[in-house]
């Protein structure tokens, strides 16, 4: 098995890092959201005309709205720096606890929420069958992080050739659909879906026509001590 530990941060440095980022990104969504503020009250003051009446209603009113909008907008600004700073916080959680690069964790992190998969069970997938060597290859031909076999992949991506499945993207882009279409396929169960994706479909079927338990201890492996939902609409 291949040491990864040299290539991540320690702990104690990510736990620095995710809150020097915390604290830039809300300092500078608060700085953007109170410059906006500012100038849009001293846009009003200097463009400002003396007007009474009727024509100082509707001047006031279109002021009042107009300024409206450019607060939503920075709401909307700021809620988009939160999104991104949870984002890299939970990318940071899983290099650290899985040892592995930033970008790596990035990648398998934002591939799981695209297919709809929980990204607890995509890392431990992943972590299980390559130990997030995107050149794995297994003895039977299964290729990448997700270790598929060419054969099933150009069912969920035509063209899809060998050296393509070496590209971290697209390996676990369309090993984490086929996961997904396994997991739909057995109507959420996560052990069933995972005994499939490890032996395949007819033999975990035939196991459970007969009677037979098809546990192989793959699904131990992967869910240990694991409680979510495998799907990330079931939550």
């Amino acid at each position: 098995m291949r040491n990864l530990r040299g290539t991540y941060v320690h702990r104690g440095d990510a736990a620095r890092r995710r809150r020097r980022i915390k604290q830039v990104l809300f300092a500078t969504g608060s700085i953007a959201l109170t410059t906006l503020v500012i100038a849009s009250r001293k846009t009003t003051t200097a463009n400002a005309e003396p007007a009474t009446g009727a024509r100082a209603s509707i001047f006031s009113l279109g002021e009042s709205r107009k300024l409206r909008d450019e607060l939503q907008s920075a709401r909307g600004e700021l809620s988009l720096v939160r999104a991104q700073f949870e984002r890299a916080d939970k990318i940071m959680q899983y290099s650290t606890k899985y040892a592995i690069p930033a970008d790596m964790a990035g990648m398998v992190f934002d591939a799981s929420l695209r297919e709809g998969i929980d990204p607890e069970l995509a890392f431990r997938l992943v972590r299980l069958e390559s130990e997030f060597n995107q050149r794995a290859v297994s003895k039977v031909g299964a290729l990448g992080l997700t270790q598929l076999m060419p054969s099933t992949a150009v069912l969920f991506e035509k063209g899809v050739d060998r050296e393509k499945l070496f590209q971290p993207e697209t390996n676990l882009r369309i090993g984490f659909r086929y996961l997904r279409t396994l997991l739909d396929m057995y109507k959420g169960n996560v052990r069933l879906a995972l005994l499939a994706y490890n032996r395949g479909e007819d033999a975990v079927w035939r196991d459970v026509k007969n009677g037979v338990n098809p546990g192989n201890g793959y699904d131990r492996w992967v869910m240990k001590d694991y409680k979510g939902p495998g799907l990330l609409d079931a939550q």
